[in-house]
């Protein structure tokens, strides 16, 4: 192994001396680059082999290029590149071919090296590694469609890009997405050959040549595509996305025609196609000869005409196509021309408008999700359509009785719209929903109350709501509760409740902290009473929770009413109580606190 590690050092040699005698590097650094390449060199040669150890010795590799490079910038030479650079290159090919034959299966690896293959090499030897790649990730679609990209738009070879794509289709017969890059690369093809037409006809050079042909040109090859790949990949959301591909292209517009038509034939019954057909209104522009909006007025009420030929479709639809999903695109486009800002009065009411009417009878159809109603209100009390979110809100809590979110949002719109039977709606909630879904319910109730109504009426709301919440949810309501108190009725109330809530379990930390911390904001702080918070605390959490006994065990050191010689007491406690990895990290913070870390 030493004789081939030295071997490859000397082949380093001629390099490093151009390097040295051009002046890029200093002999102190070809001395030091010497050394590294020797350790490099072992790792790779070794009889045990890690792919860490490939991937440091090609970033080295780089590195020293990327320095090369910048050097030369600065003093201003650029000779001897065959010399320098295409030999480092040339060794870097052979590691990656090393690493890309061990480890076969590593895509990352192989992406690697096709990036550094774009930067450094040349353009016949990064089509060799694609094609050695795909040799074995054939089973990769977007490995051939970046190989086939790369052909195209860097290669500019349009015929090695269809011969990758034709290819990849042999192993992936019925991938989406190859066909729509497939076709894209076709009709940009096409373009390619439209523009060098014009500039040769501009030159008024002969351009009689096969590839010329007016089928090509008007994207024959793409529609050969198009027509394959529809026969096999059905639905309405592939022949959209290749109707997409196709408006790029200003000359395809009879290939536009054609797939607009086939899908308007072949896709009645799918709502995608009626979404997109009802969406094309707002692109189509005023018939050619009508005189084109100028003031703001006009164009807002072209817009709105737009919308309108939009709904005309859409009322359509939903009649030829009665679904909850056709219903959804009707009232996804409405609201989304509903938020779309506008400084027309008379667009935003006419937005409104139609809005409402749509969910109206989609209401009433019972064809709406839950989803939509939410959305809907939501959306109506940002503009603060406080009647019309509150018709919305009825409705669907009519429909959803079991939904927790569906009446929060009713009485959001309540609270917002100050009705005064709010706390009886509250009320009303509660007897239709399950009491597992209510805690939100409660938190809103009491956060009302808390803004509109006295400290008693707030405090009957805590309570009834401890009552009704049981379990892990009753933990948050002890937690806003025992805020509520401090902030209403400062220490002397928090401290109440603390003690009419301190055999309820079950509890979190905080709501025992919560009461250390408001005793310490005290003047008159009192030490026993944050013993007895902490000792309750341990009741609870001593056996898992090492903080709480390293702040137990910090106050006592730290307090001015404190007792030190209380902690070695209460670490004895912790280590009985605590287990497992609990009990490590309390005697590793010990430790640290003992050293004077913490």
């Amino acid at each position: 192994m030493a004789e081939i590690i030295q071997e490859r050092i000397e082949d380093r040699l001629p390099e490093l001396e151009q390097l040295e005698r051009i002046g890029l590097f200093s002999h102190a650094e070809i001395k030091a680059i010497i050394k590294k390449a020797s350790d490099l060199e072992y790792k790779i040669q070794r009889r045990t082999l890690f792919k860490e150890d490939f991937i440091n010795y090609v970033q080295y590799e780089i590195n020293l290029l990327e320095l090369i490079q910048r050097r030369r910038t600065r003093i201003g030479y650029s000779f001897k590149k065959d010399e320098i650079e295409n030999s480092i290159v040339h060794r870097v090919q052979g590691v990656f071919q090393r690493a890309s034959a061990k480890w076969k299966d590593d895509v990352q690896l192989w992406l690697s090296y096709v990036v550094f293959c774009k930067k450094w090499a040349t353009k016949t030897q990064l089509s060799k590694v694609f094609s050695a790649m795909l040799a074995i990730h054939s089973n990769k679609p977007a490995l051939w469609i970046m190989a086939a990209k790369w052909e195209m738009e860097d290669r500019l070879s349009s015929e090695s890009a269809r011969q990758l794509f034709l290819r990849a289709l042999r192993f992936h017969p019925e991938c989406a997405k190859l066909y729509k890059e497939y076709f894209r690369m076709e009709l940009m093809h096409a373009e390619k050959l439209r523009k060098e037409k014009e500039e040769f006809e501009k030159a008024s050079m002969d351009v009689e040549h096969p590839d010329y042909s007016e089928e090509i040109l008007k994207g024959e090859l793409a529609r050969i595509i198009y027509k394959n790949s529809v026969s096999i990949i059905k639905g309405a959301e592939f022949h959209v996305s290749l109707l997409s591909i196709a408006q790029l292209f200003d000359f395809a517009k009879d290939l536009q025609k054609e797939i607009y038509d086939d899908l308007q034939t072949l896709h009645t019954d799918d709502p995608l196609t009626w979404d997109y057909v009802a969406r094309r209104e707002l692109e189509i522009e005023s018939q050619t000869g009508e005189e084109q909006p100028t003031t703001k007025q006009a164009k807002a009420v072209e817009v709105g005409r737009k919308e309108e030929r939009c709904c005309a479709v859409y009322e359509e639809a939903v009649k030829t196509l009665p679904t909850e999903a056709m219903w959804k695109c009707y009232i996804t486009f409405c609201l989304e021309r509903f938020t779309k800002k506008s400084n027309s009065g008379f667009l935003r009411g006419k937005r409104l408008e139609r809005t409402m009417t749509s969910f109206r009878k989609a209401h009433e159809l019972k064809l709406l999700s839950e989803c939509q109603y939410k959305q809907l209100i939501v959306s109506l009390l940002c503009h603060k359509f406080l009647r019309e979110a509150l018709e919305v809100a009825v409705a669907g809590t009519e429909l959803f009785r079991d939904s927790g979110t569906m009446w929060q949002l009713k009485l959001r719109v309540l609270i917002e719209s100050k009705s005064p039977d709010i706390a009886m709606l509250f009320e009303e909630a509660f007897v239709h929903l399950k009491p597992q879904v209510c805690l939100p319910l409660w938190i809103s109730w009491a956060e009302w109350s808390e803004d509109a109504k006295s400290q008693e009426d707030t405090e009957a709301v805590f309570k009834k709501a401890l009552l009704a919440v049981i379990g892990a949810d009753s933990v948050t309501l002890k937690n806003k509760y025992l805020d509520w108190a401090y902030r209403s009725g400062g220490y002397r109330k928090a401290r109440a409740v603390f003690k009419s809530l301190q055999e309820s379990r079950p509890f979190s930390v905080d709501f025992f902290r919560k009461m250390i911390q408001f005793e310490k904001e005290q003047e008159s702080c009192n030490m026993a009473n944050i013993r007895e918070y902490y000792e309750r605390a341990l009741r609870e959490f001593g056996s898992t929770d090492s903080d709480l006994w390293m702040d137990y065990m910090k106050e006592e050191l730290n307090h001015p009413l404190g007792r030190p010689e209380n902690c070695g007491q209460i670490y004895w406690r912790a280590m009985k109580m605590l287990q497992g990895e609990s009990a490590e990290a309390f005697v590793a913070k010990h430790a640290m606190h003992q050293t004077g870390h913490l």
